[in-house]
């Protein structure tokens, strides 16, 4: 019976460590806005909406210049042109922006990374939000 009790522990446990990453809040590297807001303000970090344009004219980081998942490899190296500054890659939710700092790795943005929860985490966080 006892080893019963330790089993579920050990799921139980497992799972919330597992939450983050299966509910797209957070994943490996993901930014808060707390310290996205810092990349912004410290290091000139580019914030970079992989929306769909629907989306993004609905509402975005200020500043955040608009280039969907799905035009990312080809649009990114005109938009940022510089590889060594920092990017943020947002989406709705966290989920896009996670891919997208994939292909920007793979284009030479070493220093890419995804807002974790994306403009929902942000709005959460009462940051400002234009349209």
């Amino acid at each position: 019976m006892a080893n019963w009790a330790l089993i579920l522990l050990a799921l139980v446990s497992g799972g919330m460590l597992a939450w983050p990453r299966l509910s797209g809040g957070g994943g490996a590297g993901a930014l808060t806005p707390a310290a996205a807001v810092q990349l912004i303000n410290r290091e000139k970090a580019v914030v970079v909406d992989v929306c769909e344009p629907d989306e993004y004219a609905a509402g975005h980081v200020v500043g955040a210049k608009s280039i969907p998942l799905a035009e990312l490899e080809a649009k990114l190296p005109g938009a940022v042109k510089n590889k060594a500054l920092p990017v943020i890659l947002v989406c709705a939710s966290g989920m896009r922006s996670t891919r997208a700092v994939g292909i920007a790795r793979k284009l030479g943005y070493e220093q890419a990374q995804s807002l974790g929860g994306g403009l929902k985490a942000w709005r959460e966080a009462n940051l400002p939000v234009t349209k």
